[in-house]
C-alpha cells in the first residue's frame, strides 16, 4: 500500500491561529465548567430562595447545550474521548466518500464544456503571445533556448533514420514530378512577360559580335575565296562579297534590336512558343527531360553535395548552440520580435489564434476530465488524515468553537423558559 501523502500545512499565519483556537477552546471548556458549578451551586442554594430555581434551570440548560455541541464539534473530527461511537469521526470514516464526491463535484460543476469554454474565451491569448514575442529579451531566451534543443534534435535525426526516410520521400516526390509541363508553363509565363525578347537582343548582339570579329571574317573568307572561280580571286572578290555580307548583317541586326514589332520578332515568338508546346505535348520532349531528370538524380556529385550542405549545416547549429557565433541566434530571436510584432498588428490572426486555441483546450479538458475527477479522488484518499484534519481546525476550529458558546446559550434560555413555564403552572 502507498503511504498516505505528506502535506505541508505551514503557512502563514498557522501559528497565530492555532494558538488562537487553543485560547478559545479553554475559553468554551471554561464557559461549560461555570455552568456546571453555577448548577451545583444553584442547586444547592434553591432552598434559600426560587430564585436559584431559575438559576438552576438555566445553568442545567446551558451545561447539556454545551455538551452537545462539543459532542457534535469533536464528532466531526474525531471520536469523543476516544470511545467507539457510531457516526463519530465523520471526516475520517468518510474520507474515501469525500474523495470521490469531491472529484465528481469539480468535473461536473468545473470542468463542463460550457463554463470551460466561457472562461477560456475570456483570455487573450493572441495578445498574450504577441507582447510575449516582442519582448527582445524573452526572444533572446526562447532563441537560446531553441538552439540548445536542435544539435539533439539533429542527432535524433541521424541516429533514428528519420534522415534517410526524408531523403527517400524527397527523391520519390521529385521523381513523382513530371518537368515537362511545369516546364512548359514557366516558359509560357517568360515569354507571356516578354522576357524572352531580351534573350534574344542578346542573342543577336553575341552574333553580330561574333560576325565582326577578324577571326570570324577570315574564315568566312577562306570559305567564299575556295568557291570563287579562280579568276574572281584574282580581283578579290572574296573580300568585296564578305564586307558586304557583313555589312548587310549589321544592319539587319540593327533593324532587328531597334524595332520591338519587326517581322522577324514575331517569327522568333511563333518558334519558341511553337517549342514550349511541344515541350509540353510531345512524348520525344518529355521523355527526354525525363530521362535528364533521372540522370541528375542519379549523379553521385549530387548526393556529395547533399553530405556536403548538411555536415556544413551541422557543425553550423553546433557552433550556434556552443555560442562560438551569434549570428543564427539573433535571427531567431529577430525573427520571433517580428513575429509578435506583427501578430500585434493583426487583430484578424489574433481572433484565429484564440479561436483554435479555445477549441483544442476544450477538446482536451473534456478528453482529460474525467482523469482529472479521479486524480483528485486518489490524491484526497492519499492525504494524512489527522493532517488534514489538524489544517481544518486551525482554519475554521476557532468559529465551530463558537457553536458551543451559542449552544451553552440557547440551551440556557431554552431552560429557563421551560422552568419558567413550569413554575407558572404550579402555581395557576
Amino acid at each position: 500500500m502507498n503511504a498516505p501523502a505528506t502535506l505541508s500545512f505551514d503557512t502563514p499565519g498557522d501559528a497565530d491561529r492555532a494558538a488562537e483556537l487553543r485560547r478559545v477552546k479553554a475559553l468554551a471548556m471554561l464557559v461549560l465548567a461555570s455552568t456546571l458549578a453555577l448548577f451545583i451551586v444553584a442547586k444547592w442554594l434553591l432552598p434559600v430562595h426560587p430564585v436559584f430555581g431559575f438559576i438552576a434551570a438555566f445553568a442545567e440548560a446551558a451545561t447539556i447545550g454545551g455538551l452537545a455541541d462539543w459532542y457534535a464539534v469533536v464528532a466531526l473530527f474525531k471520536r469523543p474521548l476516544g470511545l467507539p461511537i457510531p457516526h463519530t469521526a465523520i471526516i475520517q470514516s468518510n474520507q474515501a466518500r469525500i474523495a470521490d464526491k469531491l472529484g465528481e463535484f469539480i468535473q461536473v460543476h468545473f470542468l463542463e464544456a460550457g463554463p470551460v469554454e466561457a472562461k477560456l474565451n475570456e483570455i487573450d491569448f493572441g495578445s498574450f503571445v504577441a507582447d510575449w514575442l516582442r519582448d527582445r529579451k524573452r526572444s533572446d531566451d526562447l532563441a537560446r533556448f531553441a538552439l540548445r534543443l536542435l544539435p539533439e534534435a539533429v542527432s535524433a535525426t541521424e541516429s533514428s533514420g528519420l534522415m534517410t526516410f526524408i531523403i527517400r520521400r524527397m527523391s520519390s516526390q521529385v521523381q513523382a514530378i513530371d518537368l515537362a509541363p511545369l516546364a512548359a508553363g514557366t516558359l509560357r509565363g517568360f515569354v507571356a512577360e516578354g522576357r524572352h525578347q531580351i534573350l534574344f537582343d542578346d542573342l543577336l548582339r553575341v552574333m553580330h559580335e561574333t560576325l565582326t570579329q577578324k577571326e570570324t571574317m577570315g574564315m568566312i573568307r577562306e570559305k567564299v575565296r575556295a568557291e570563287l572561280p579562280t579568276l574572281l580571286r584574282l580581283y578579290r572578290a572574296d573580300k568585296f562579297l564578305v564586307n558586304k555580307i557583313v555589312a548587310s548583317a549589321t544592319a539587319f541586326f540593327n533593324e532587328v534590336r531597334s524595332d520591338a514589332k519587326h517581322p522577324f520578332r514575331g517569327e522568333f515568338d511563333r518558334m519558341v512558343l511553337s517549342f514550349v508546346d511541344r515541350l509540353g505535348t510531345d512524348q520525344a520532349y518529355i521523355d527526354r527531360i525525363d530521362g535528364l531528370k533521372r540522370d541528375l538524380l542519379a549523379r553521385p556529385e549530387l548526393a556529395d553535395l547533399a553530405r556536403t550542405v548538411w555536415a556544413n549545416t551541422r557543425s553550423f547549429i553546433e557552433r550556434s548552440a556552443s555560442g562560438e557565433t551569434q549570428v543564427l541566434q539573433h535571427h531567431l530571436a529577430g525573427m520571433f520580435v517580428a513575429a509578435g510584432e506583427a501578430l500585434a498588428g493583426d487583430a484578424e490572426l489574433r481572433g484565429e489564434i484564440n479561436k483554435g486555441l479555445v477549441t483544442v483546450l476544450r477538446s482536451f479538458v473534456a478528453d482529460q476530465k474525467s482523469g482529472v475527477s479521479i486524480f483528485i479522488s486518489d490524491q484526497v484518499k492519499a492525504w494524512d488524515m489527522a493532517q488534514l484534519i489538524s489544517l481544518i481546525e486551525i482554519n475554521i476550529g476557532r468559529d465551530l468553537q463558537y457553536i458551543r458558546f451559542n449552544g451553552s446559550l440557547i440551551g440556557g434560555l431554552a431552560g429557563l423558559a421551560l422552568y419558567s413555564v413550569e413554575f407558572l403552572l404550579r402555581w395557576l
